[in-house]
């Protein structure tokens, strides 16, 4: 991937994306807006989701512990994978020690993260998609372009276009005289995805949440897919990053409501399932948890940055922002687009790539993404902390141009005669630039700071020497030397 400004410069030529953007942002903003405000508590609820996380961070270790042993107590298998290579080499001797060559998937951020369905796929495990949004986008050979809505910059149009050329090749194909009316789009996909329910042995997920005095796991969604995944299979495998544990089930009670109303713009979400191990007789036989850290540990230990591991993926900072609107998601180059991307994926991949360096850089640092997200995360100091870093990485341990500047500029203000000496300079060039008022761009390192800003030419005449002459004018008697 190329850096973001230049795969946000081409992006932007794709009129109908920006449309399809501007117009979804536009109504999930609006819904929101109308079920925050009809709670009084709001911000309450907001600086409580807070609290519970940096209060779960700081004991990360002991509440992971206790995961661990309640879920085992409760018949799960639990798995720590350190890295993406790890999950993944997991995952895959999971599915193969069950008899499978195919696998059910919810829709899943932490899996889209290590890249899980690229690594089945190499190792002959197809997996399907159920989620409708991750379908289109599966289907359509395509890249997440939201947190909430991967298809969100495809219209109903492209929808039906995809389902009638690609259904065909994986499954029960889209019906012949299908329309682009989102019932019988929503209906195509239900008929395609169903045989693929009733067959498959393994389902794989991710989890909204994760409690750790019962060991449970929770996903919410509004489509009821991923219930049929969580059920159906014999063999359950859900890959969970470390940073979701919950410590009780009172803390889930508080992110219950300001998940759904942040993400999706609903006072709850129509599909709530909680699972806790095995049950005789109910749900899959064998219930598989991979915590996986992917350098969340490293993450944690910044003191400033480990505010991103709040994050509970509402998208609701996407909806905001009018860098993403305009530019998409695809110009991330992550999983992670938007404002929760630009700070989340430089920490998780590091920034050794041009793309990875300036995702920091991509905000107008409008603040808009802190306001709405419901675990107050500080985005914008986020940015610039993260700023900071590409900066002084790209540097190599060298002072920047600034600091020098900045020094320069302190030795020549830490003395009077200095400062005389420095203006009588200044006001001598003025009469190079003649008429004009404004000094154009300038070379060198001051290039990029003065192309975007006017800067004004020296003055023909310092306050000093203005002063003194204003002075000796009114009293030629005055004694000029204590006025200084």
């Amino acid at each position: 991937m190329p850096k973001f400004p230049v795969a946000a410069r081409d992006e932007l030529a794709n009129t109908t994306q920006r449309r399809n953007l501007a117009h979804a942002t536009g109504i999930i903003r609006n819904k929101r807006a109308e079920v925050v405000d009809e709670l009084d508590n709001w911000e309450e609820l907001r600086l409580a989701a807070a609290a519970i996380k940096d209060r779960t961070l700081r004991h990360l270790d002991r509440h992971l512990e206790e995961f661990e042993k309640n879920a085992i107590a409760a018949g799960a298998v639990v798995h720590w994978a350190a890295d993406a290579e790890e999950a993944n080499r997991i995952v895959i001797d999971l599915v193969r020690a069950a008899g499978a060559d195919e696998v059910l998937k919810v829709k899943s951020m932490a899996t889209q993260e290590i890249e899980l369905n690229e690594a089945l796929a190499e190792a002959g495990i197809d997996a399907w998609e159920t989620d409708l949004a991750e379908l289109i986008v599966q289907l359509g050979d395509d890249w997440p372009s939201h947190i909430l809505v991967p298809a969100i910059h495809r219209n109903r149009a492209e929808v039906r276009d995809i389902f009638l050329r690609r259904m065909a090749e994986v499954g029960r194909p889209a019906p012949d005289d299908l329309t682009d009316d989102p019932r019988r789009l929503a209906e195509a996909a239900r008929l395609h995805l169903r045989e693929k329910f009733l067959r498959a042995k393994v389902g794989i997920s991710g989890a909204n949440f994760a409690i750790a005095d019962t060991g449970s796991l929770v996903i919410v969604e509004s489509e009821g897919n991923g219930r049929m995944c969580l059920t159906l299979p014999e063999t359950l495998i859900s890959v969970v990053g470390i940073e979701k544990i919950l410590p009780t089930w009172s803390d889930l009670e508080v992110f219950l409501q300001v998940l759904p109303r942040s993400s999706t713009g609903e006072r709850e979400n129509p599909y709530t399932s909680i699972w806790t191990g095995v049950s005789p007789d109910d749900g899959p036989r064998d219930v598989h948890i991979v915590l996986l850290d992917n350098n969340r540990s490293t993450v944690l230990a910044d003191t400033v940055g480990r505010d991103v591991l709040r994050c509970i993926r509402c998208s609701a900072c996407l909806n905001v922002c009018p860098v993403y609107e305009r530019a998409g998601g695809h110009a991330y180059g992550s999983v992670y687009p938007g404002p929760i991307g630009a700070i989340l994926t430089p920490q998780l991949r590091g920034t050794g790539s041009a793309v990875d360096a300036s995702l920091p850089f991509a905000s107008s640092l409008c603040g808009a993404c802190s306001d709405v997200c419901p675990v107050r995360i500080p985005i914008p100091e986020l940015l610039v902390h993260l700023r900071t870093r590409v900066v002084d990485e790209k540097r190599g341990g060298l002072p920047s141009g600034e600091s020098a500047a900045m020094k320069a500029m302190a030795w020549v203000f830490g003395n009077h005669r200095r400062l005389e000496a420095a203006q009588k300079a200044a006001t001598s060039s003025n009469r190079f630039f003649g008429r004009r008022s404004t000094i154009g761009a300038l070379p060198g390192p001051l290039a990029g700071w003065s192309s975007a800003r006017d800067i004004p030419v020296p003055p023909a005449e310092t306050f000093r020497d203005w002063w003194k002459r204003e002075r000796a004018e009114r009293n030629p008697r005055a004694d000029t030397e204590s006025d200084r």
